[in-house]
């Protein structure tokens, strides 16, 4: 799965489960760590627990994916998954504040979130 995938996915994921402010930077010409931040907001230990738990097993369970590596607990302020092409920053509201990732990437851009797809239009039987 090609890295702008993966970052979506996450997104996604994490949409799911009510994250805030949503944030996928493109670092791919800024760093050779990685491709692509994905940065969200939880509201309480709970949530980021939620948001975490979420990312990482649907990957699991559904691509094979596993993080490289993790930092920080659930029941901690921020957590990280690494997944070597995307790394995933779960913040608690403050944590996300005071260390301002957003800003320190400043020169990355962001990507944009996909549009949901419009309905499709039933065919209604012509008049005669």
């Amino acid at each position: 799965m090609d890295s702008k995938k993966l970052a979506q996915l996450c997104r996604d994921f994490a949409d799911n489960k009510k994250a805030e402010n949503i944030a996928v930077l493109d670092v791919r010409k800024l760093s050779s760590v990685t491709d692509f931040f994905v940065i969200v907001t939880g509201t309480s230990q709970p949530h980021l627990r939620a948001i975490a738990e979420e990312i990482s097993s649907r990957l699991r369970d559904e691509h094979d994916l596993r993080p490289v590596r993790g930092e920080g607990t659930t029941g901690g302020m921020w957590v990280v998954m690494d997944y070597f092409d995307v790394i995933v920053h779960v913040m608690h509201t403050e944590a996300r504040a005071r260390y301002d990732l957003e800003g320190l990437w400043g020169d990355a851009k962001p990507l944009k979130a996909r549009k949901p797809a419009a309905p499709k239009k039933k065919k209604t039987p012509a008049k005669k």
